[in-house]
């Protein structure tokens, strides 16, 4: 549990770190970022940790875990449409309405922000069962996740760092409290 955790804490941190912050509403600022390897390493990052968690948090609560995998299965197929789908359109001359399409359709943007708000879920659980400095963090990192793409680079590259902590923090914080027991 503690490795899992522990590397999609530092995977958190990077998926803002290394994300490239072109202008976004100029074509060329767009095609620059979403066109850049870079682009495809950082939205990696993230799509990693997802996974990573998921599998962290078998060992501390089973329903938080199930919760979490149900998130992460609703949120990465937006993750792979924006990491590789905007990347295979960046050298288009309207990548800006492709961009739009992709990020904006309705059953997209529902099913993206449903998986985020499980995962969300996933963490109260998690901060619920443990009471602890560190699971309260994790349950507001990723209670913040959805919130955070609103916000400036600065912001988003630090709500990385306030996942990073809190995942690594939990993983070594976590080994003091017994697994949830299996239900018969």
């Amino acid at each position: 549990m503690r490795i899992p955790l522990s590397a999609a804490g530092v995977l958190f941190l990077l998926y803002p770190a290394l994300r490239p912050w072109e202008d976004e509403s100029t074509t060329s600022g767009a095609a620059a970022a979403m066109g850049s390897t870079a682009w495809i390493v950082a939205h990696l990052c993230a799509m990693i940790g997802f996974i990573l968690v998921a599998i962290a948090l078998l060992p501390i609560n089973r329903v938080a875990a199930i919760v979490f995998w149900i998130g992460a299965g609703l949120t990465l197929p937006y993750y792979g449409a924006e990491s590789f789908g905007l990347h295979a359109m960046s050298n288009q001359s309207n990548v800006l309405d492709l961009a739009e399409d992709v990020r904006y359709n309705p059953f997209a943007m529902t099913m993206f922000g449903l998986g985020l708000l499980a995962m969300a879920a996933g963490a109260i659980l998690v901060a619920a069962r443990m009471r602890t400095v560190p699971a309260i963090l994790f349950a507001v990192g990723f209670g913040l996740f959805l919130p955070q793409f609103f916000g400036p680079p600065a912001l988003r590259i630090a709500h990385g760092a306030l996942l990073a902590t809190a995942c690594v923090w939990l993983a070594w914080d976590a080994k003091r409290v017994q697994p949830a027991p299996v239900p018969a």
